[in-house]
């Protein structure tokens, strides 16, 4: 069909003429209401944008020397936030002359790997970027 008697019929059906391939030979055009078809689209990427599961990724900071009582407190309250559906990046920063200490830090990942084993498990080995060094936690699919 010619693209003027397309255009007439689109027009007395009071819809819009649409190219829908414009590198077939020939191209290939559609009528329809184009406005209520972006809106339907529109619609379907808004739905299907809301059904995406998002994670947030918590922070926990810690230093190579970090007590026992803060240490707890630390693990509880990545508990909480692995519960609540988040992810927990525990990162270790050294200051100074703590970078001396690395296996330290390493130890207290490992610690916390320990601690938190029963309902997260990490998605990489622990290692050293630049003056800090952290391991990302996910809750267990279970």
């Amino acid at each position: 069909m010619s693209t003027h008697d397309a255009l007439e019929i689109a027009l007395q059906k009071e819809l819009d003429l649409v190219l829908v391939s414009p590198n077939g030979n020939p191209p290939v055009c559609k009528i329809m209401n184009y406005g209520k078809y972006k809106f339907e689209q529109a619609k379907r990427e808004k739905e299907a944008k809301k059904k995406q599961k998002t994670f947030e990724v918590k922070e926990i900071r810690v230093t190579p020397n970090t007590e026992e009582h803060d240490f707890n407190f630390k693990v509880k309250n990545a508990r909480k936030f692995l519960e609540g559906g988040s992810k927990v990046k525990i990162t270790v920063r050294f200051r100074g002359r703590e970078l001396n200490y690395v296996k330290q830090g390493e130890d207290i990942l490992n610690k916390f790997i320990e601690a938190l084993e029963d309902i997260a498990t990490p998605e990489k080995k622990p290692f050293l970027e630049g003056k800090n060094m952290f391991i990302i936690f996910s809750l267990n699919k279970a």
